[in-house]
């Protein structure tokens, strides 16, 4: 049994190495951005005009909390998937971040190829 310890403390070691490597990956779920984005949805399917402050404030959060390419992209395939889902006007989705104040590097569009995100 006691030979076993020095292979279980390499296994060990082997694998910390390992996830300390790793290339990281997204740390953003579609949970979170559905969260974020959950109150611009009345406002995208009939608004006009300035969006909700709350909208707002769930944008700026979205936009705050994907800071890398492997969140930006997992950010972006969440809206394109709910884009296909939902039925909005594609100007409102277009100027949201604009008349919010923020910065999106893709179009919430059904079409966006979020693998040229970064």
């Amino acid at each position: 049994m006691a030979s076993s310890t020095p292979v279980a403390v390499l296994l060990i070691a082997f694998f910390t190495i390992h996830l300390l490597l790793a290339p990281s990956t997204s740390a953003i779920t579609c949970s979170d951005v559905i969260k974020d984005l959950k109150p611009c949805l009345n406002y995208l399917k009939s608004g006009s005009g300035s969006p909700p402050s709350d909208c707002c404030a769930g944008a700026s959060s979205l936009v705050s909390s994907a800071t890398s390419t492997a969140d930006k992209q997992a950010a972006c395939a969440c809206l394109k998937s709910a884009a296909k889902s939902i039925s909005f006007k594609p100007e409102l989705a277009k100027s949201l971040p604009g008349k919010c104040g923020i910065s999106l590097p893709y179009p919430i569009s059904p079409s966006v190829d979020c693998s040229k995100v970064t």
